[in-house]
């Protein structure tokens, strides 16, 4: 390739701030919830490079030649990967999409086809734009485009405070992570956090439903929770961990009178039976199959009594996207009240803006 900026290439990061900024030279886009994608166009040459460098481009087959029709001949985007949905962003199907089995992609690309986010453009033709101030790279990305077809699309994005806020709190329910703040002013600096993300951080009751101890050996690591669907189902939803030394200790001496010393009694008592005598079946009601893996074998059930309010960022399909943290016990909720509905949002228009989504699929 014969381009101003080449792979292996590290994106610019963004750093957590705790609120969306107010400062005038601010522009707002949604913070996507993908794999982030840097592409290199150089005539007949195509690269998908990840943010770690890692190259992209076989899994994504089905991306190649909208790509190489939409952008200029020589021309370095950044951008986000991402499955959109009906009812918003899909990380779960995304992660499936690595895979080193060549069939297993080509399938995929087809079933479930990905596409490609723009939110910054780093070089077009012969030009370096990395110290042209963003607002200009913004309105030349923007002109880009203009006319690009799905799935290459260009992300929504506002001057205005009150926009990004509304954002903020709708775009959850599609899967996004946040809002990203970007000053129209700044340059683009590889692999430094020069731009902003406030990220989702929500709170729910949820059900304890058992623990692992702590990998050294000491105290409680992660409490596993769960929630109750419209059947009345105890659904795994992840753990809650990062505790201190000091906090592991404690929980330990708290939950031990909870301890479920009769196994067939718990919610989850197929699944640990199965696991224990070898059988690969079942599987933790709302759990992915990861939960199989003989590491997940070493927890203690306990009797769904305990309710616990944890804080957390996002959810992708009916799961908690990052572990939480726990906030406190909850002695005055009943365990059955912590269901799916302290959870449910809708996907917000912009998502069907953006990707002509429709109840029966993309871009009909």
């Amino acid at each position: 390739m014969d381009l101003p900026v080449l792979p292996p290439f590290r994106p610019m990061l963004a750093k957590s701030v705790a609120h969306i900024p107010t400062e005038e030279n601010c522009v707002f886009e949604p913070k996507w919830d993908g794999f982030r994608c840097i592409v290199f166009r150089d005539g007949d040459e195509l690269e998908l490079g990840s943010r770690s460098t890692k190259s992209l481009l076989r899994y994504f087959p089905e991306l190649v030649k909208p790509l190489l029709e939409t952008l200029p001949d020589k021309a370095v985007l950044d951008g986000e990967l991402v499955i959109a949905t009906p009812h918003g962003l899909d990380f779960d199907t995304l992660g499936q999409r690595i895979h080193p089995a060549v069939s297993r992609i080509e399938r995929l690309s087809q079933e479930t086809p990905a596409s490609f986010v723009a939110f910054d453009l780093i070089a077009l033709g012969s030009e370096d734009l990395r110290q042209t101030p963003f607002g200009e790279r913004r309105e030349r990305l923007a002109q880009l485009c203009a006319s690009a077809p799905s799935p290459i699309h260009l992300t929504p994005a506002t001057t205005d405070p009150e926009i990004a806020a509304d954002w903020f709190t709708r775009f959850e329910g599609a899967g996004f992570d946040g809002v990203m703040a970007k000053p129209s002013d700044g340059a683009y600096v590889s692999d430094k956090r020069t731009i902003y993300k406030v990220k989702h951080k929500r709170t729910a009751d949820m059900v304890v439903a058992g623990f692992r101890t702590h990998k050294d050996g000491a105290g409680v690591g992660s409490l596993l929770l769960g929630l109750f669907d419209d059947q009345g189902r105890l659904n795994n939803l992840g753990v809650a961990s990062s505790f201190s030394v000091d906090r592991r200790a404690e929980l330990a001496v708290e939950l031990a009178p909870y301890a479920e010393q009769d196994v067939s009694r718990h919610p989850w008592a197929e699944w640990m039976i199965a696991e224990v005598h070898g059988g690969g079946a079942a599987r933790m009601p709302g759990a992915p199959s990861r939960w199989n893996g003989s590491k997940d074998l070493n927890w203690t059930p306990l009797r769904c009594e305990l309710v616990a309010e944890v804080s957390y960022e996002g959810m992708t399909n009916n799961r908690l996207r990052h572990p939480a943290r726990f906030v406190r016990w909850r002695p005055d909720k009943d365990p059955l009240e912590c269901g799916y509905d302290q959870l449910e949002q809708l996907a917000p228009t912009e998502l069907t803006e953006v990707f002509g989504l429709s109840s029966r699929g993309l871009n009909e």
